[in-house]
């Protein structure tokens, strides 16, 4: 039946937790079990697991290669162990011997092997799915996804970081309901039937954990994003009480509250009818089955006005006074989401950014919730990883460094051997070794190798770019930054303007209509106190003045909509591109160009 209680009568924590007791509405007795008894059985399995880590870091050499051969032992019977003798391989120095750094041409025709249904080839088990990378740097790349890859995300990965969530932020022990955005991407099939797609966190992979969620199981049939976005925001909005926002990217939190304050008053009207808007496009079984789990709250749809009439500052305290964390990744390309929702829809919130992950599989966890930096502790029994210091990335016979081996304040490319099938695998990140927790590296990601500015070799990274940008944004009066991608003037060809090689910058902004070309030109200057080498170039005049271009607004919504539209890649696991490489999508911001 449902009940009103307050939800510290089941609360994880016995009742120790500091929070005020909060009132839950309208959950039955089964749902609230439900949820007690899964938070119980995730805590034990993250204090477990935790205290399995701890150990490890401790000996890092032995861990890691414990890891490895028990990857080459799984596969060594297939057409690749045979090839490179995996048998005959007894610790890390043989393997490094035997076994080249390689990239995904290495692997490719492989992968097209297990995907027209041949046994044996790379891994010794037929693959659960056939996962597309997001595509960051390039096109998306096919990789083999398997059971065991899925089991260590779930118990190195997300029972750890639950548990230092729970001691960081003992309220989100509390039985309230999360609003977890993300969506059910569509597969297509290989040869031999396998699926096709993302292998990021989905409804499907996350059947066990759909009834912590405000969105109902039906959502989840709606293939459309517009439409299933609306009805995760219509479901949250109902819980007056919700604990926690989640996602697997902070981008899709960010635009999340876009659609918010761009159809508040649709969503107001169908909480105060007790409906479901009528433009949406949903199958008639959906529709009703959603429809029956509406009932009006005109007071909660009062109350909802109120708040959004005010502004949208601050908006996700206001209308969810209860609200205790955002848990979603905000480093790398999402930093720049991160930092516009805690100035502004989700201030005074804390943000947690639990892990850093590839469709390679899990690389480290965040046990620091509450640090500003975003710091990740390498894991050392999910994959086993070499490193490529920064000086050596353009080697063509790279030097590789183990953990134990590695410089604090140093940088590297991380090279991976992972449960599915890629071995000495460069997967284009580059890491700075920030400290050690024991004897494992903890790592600050830096940018994709793929993502960085070079007209004439000068190498500006996403994160070296990013921070004169945001510096230059600071001299642009009134000026909010919502998105940007850069693009190298050789894409564009003669339509870029110049002749000398230069960089373009599709900026979209909040706050102001136009910028003057001394404003414009405070990115360039920014961008030359923060690289020499640029500096250099500019001051030889080897590359010419970058261009700014303002776009219109909901430029890069669309832009990620087309991306998609080109790739395998779903809203769960998207980044959008920094550097742009294609001709079409250069155009596409050229177009929209509107300064």
């Amino acid at each position: 039946q449902p009940l009103s209680m307050r939800c510290c009568v089941l609360c994880n924590s016995s009742c120790g937790l500091t929070c005020a007791p909060i009132k839950i509405k309208n959950r039955s007795i089964l749902s609230l079990l439900a949820q007690y008894v899964t938070v119980k059985a995730v805590g034990w399995l993250g204090s477990r697991q935790r205290n399995r880590l701890e150990s490890d870091t401790r000996d890092i050499h032995r861990v890691q290669e414990e890891t490895l051969l028990q990857r080459l032992q799984k596969h060594s019977d297939t057409v690749y162990g045979k090839h490179y003798a995996f048998r005959s391989i007894k610790d890390t120095e043989t393997f490094q011997q035997q076994h080249p750094v390689t990239d995904y041409n290495h692997y490719e025709k492989f992968v097209e092997r297990v995907a027209k249904g041949e046994q044996n080839v790379l891994i010794s088990e037929k693959p659960l799915i056939l996962a597309m990378t997001s595509g960051t740097s390039g096109s998306s790349r096919m990789l083999l996804s398997t059971k065991d890859t899925n089991t260590e995300f779930f118990l190195q990965g997300v029972t750890i970081c639950l548990d230092a969530m729970r001691h960081t932020f003992p309220a989100t022990d509390c039985l309230q309901k999360t609003l977890k955005l993300f969506y059910s991407p569509i597969f297509r099939q290989s040869e031999a039937g396998i699926p096709i797609g993302p292998n990021s966190s989905t409804p499907a992979s996350s059947k066990h954990m759909l009834h912590l969620y405000t969105t109902p199981a039906p959502v989840y049939q709606v293939l459309n994003e517009r439409d299933a976005l609306y009805l995760h925001l219509l479901f949250g909005l109902k819980d007056h009480n919700l604990g926690m926002l989640e996602s697997n990217f902070c981008s899709t939190v960010f635009y999340a509250f876009r659609a918010l304050e761009e159809r508040w008053k649709d969503l107001v009207v169908d909480v105060e009818v007790g409906m479901i808007n009528s433009n949406l496009s949903l199958k008639a079984d959906v529709r009703r089955a959603l429809e029956k789990l509406m009932k009006p709250d005109p007071e909660r749809a009062a109350e909802l006005t109120a708040q959004f009439e005010e502004g949208f500052e601050r908006i996700a305290l206001r209308i969810w006074p209860q609200l205790h964390l955002v848990l979603t990744v905000d480093s790398g390309s999402n930093q720049i989401y991160g930092e516009m929702l805690r100035r502004q829809y989700c201030k005074d919130i804390p943000f947690y950014s639990p892990f850093y992950a590839a469709t390679e599989g899990l690389i480290g966890v965040n046990l620091w919730p509450q640090q500003e930096s975003r710091q990740y502790l390498l894991c050392p029994r999910s994959m086993f990883c070499e490193f490529i210091p920064e000086e050596d990335l353009d080697s063509e016979r790279p030097k590789t460094l183990l953990m134990e081996q590695l410089q604090e304040g140093h940088n590297y490319e991380l090279l991976v051997t992972n449960a599915s099938g890629l071995f000495r695998y460069r997967i284009g990140d580059v890491v700075k070794v920030v400290g050690f927790h024991n004897q494992c590296p903890k790592v600050e990601f830096q940018y994709r190798r793929g993502q960085m500015l070079s007209v004439r070799g000068e190498k500006v990274s996403e994160s070296l770019f990013l921070g004169a940008l945001k510096k230059a944004v600071t001299q642009w009066p009134g000026a909010r930054l919502i998105d940007y991608s850069c693009v190298e003037s050789g894409i564009l060809g003669s339509a870029s303007g110049i002749a000398q090689p230069h960089y373009l910058v599709f900026v979209e902004l909040k706050g102001v209509r136009n910028l003057s070309e001394e404003q414009r030109y405070k990115l360039d200057h920014c961008l030359q106190e923060d690289s020499d080498i640029y500096r250099s170039f500019r001051m030889k005049g080897s590359i010419g003045p970058m261009r700014v271009q303002l776009v219109r607004e909901g430029t890069f919504q669309e832009l990620k909509d087309r991306m998609m539209a080109f790739s395998s890649a779903s809203s769960n696991n998207f980044k959008m591109q920094r550097v742009i490489r294609s001709r079409e999508f250069a155009d596409f911001l050229l177009q929209r160009a509107f300064s």
